[in-house]
């Protein structure tokens, strides 16, 4: 699918991106595979809006909600083949086309949204082997989002430790899944979006899951638990654009998406936290109709977690290494990016809380 260009002076519409001395429109197909609810939707339209403001009018999205284009399993190739300009891909879909997107879904930055998302924004833009990568896939990265730092919420039961783990149906994904499933877990293997419904009938227990998505996916009418885990966050979830589809935009344009997909991360982060904030005080002030009790694991308890995270950092490792990336550079440039933007926080805090 090629870029539209609507020409404002006439009636002509033309595909392409040929020149015109008429002020053009351009439209960039997106797909996403959520629905038009949540923090992910709140960003794209913020987005929408920025590049439409750099642009002078000049760029806009056409989002297309819920699956409409691809789903979110097939994202990558979907986007690689020009099924859409770009779209919203989940690295925790695709182990060997995001191998290295995929290192910001490991417990290595912390639950602080904020330095998550600025250290894999730098990560991915800044790296050579990473662009490269993307490129021989047809893709290019624009920006970030994160799923939020980890939690658990259940349903007719509580998680107050990680022995409280063992036994337990959860939905999980990622790394985070898999150490559940080592901590005695029976996996279920659903879609964020199937949770509900899966909760609500007792085919699962618990589900993994991020602050913002009880109200936003009505958990609050099913679970009776949330525990904190304070212990990572699921980061590789992100803007990619077809790279031809890129090629064709002239600098101008394709400056105004690099952009507005940096500023992206910093935008995000304040939506997320926003709202995860706000769905945390909701669940304490018992605001919700059923009454959520809100749990948080010990020191010990979040030590044991990491612990049983190793041997997934050494299988993300391989799996990098064998599409051709450095894995122990990788690291490094990430936990280093985390160092500098925990440090800029501690000084600084947060940039919208700035003077």
């Amino acid at each position: 699918m090629k870029l539209l260009k609507s020409l404002i002076a006439g009636a002509l519409v033309a595909t392409g991106l040929s020149t015109s001395a008429a002020v053009a429109e351009t439209t960039i197909f997106y797909g996403h595979g959520g629905p038009a609810r949540g923090t992910v939707p709140v960003a794209l339209k913020w987005f929408d809006e920025r590049i439409g403001e750099l642009s002078s009018g000049d760029l806009k999205l056409d989002i297309q909600w819920g699956g409409a284009l691809f789903k979110a399993n097939a994202a990558a190739g979907a986007i690689g083949y020009g099924v859409a300009d770009a779209g919203s891909i989940i690295s925790a879909y695709f182990q060997k086309e995001m191998a290295a997107y995929s290192i910001a879904d490991l417990p290595l930055s912390g639950p602080n949204v904020w330095v998550g998302l600025r250290a894999t924004d730098k990560l991915m833009r800044t790296t050579p082997e990473i662009t490269q990568n993307l490129a021989d896939q047809d893709l290019v990265y624009i920006g970030t989002f994160t799923a939020s730092d980890v939690n658990v919420a259940c349903a007719g039961t509580e998680i107050t430790s990680v022995k409280d783990i063992e036994g337990k149906r959860i939905r999980g994904a990622g790394v985070y899944g898999k150490v559940f499933g080592e901590l005695g877990a029976t996996m279920v293997n659903l879609s964020v979006y199937e949770a509900y419904q899966a909760l609500d009938a007792g085919l699962i227990d618990c589900s993994q899951g991020y602050s913002y998505i009880i109200p936003a996916l009505k958990w609050h009418e099913v679970i009776d638990s949330y525990t904190l885990l304070s212990w990572g966050q699921i980061g590789g979830y992100g803007m990619f654009m077809n790279k031809q589809s890129f090629d064709a935009l002239s600098d101008s344009q394709k400056a105004v998406l690099m952009q507005a997909g940096e500023e992206l991360a910093d935008k995000f982060a304040q939506i997320v936290m926003g709202a995860n904030t706000r769905a945390l005080d909701k669940i304490s002030a018992g605001e919700f109709e059923r009454d959520i009790k809100l749990l948080e694991l010990s020191v010990d308890d979040r030590a044991a977690m990491n612990a049983a995270t190793e041997p997934f950092i050494e299988s993300w490792k391989e799996n990098a290494q064998s599409v051709g990336l450095d894995a122990d550079m990788l690291i490094a440039k990430y936990t280093e990016a985390v160092a500098e933007f925990t440090k800029e926080f501690e000084e600084q805090g947060y940039p919208w809380e700035r003077d």
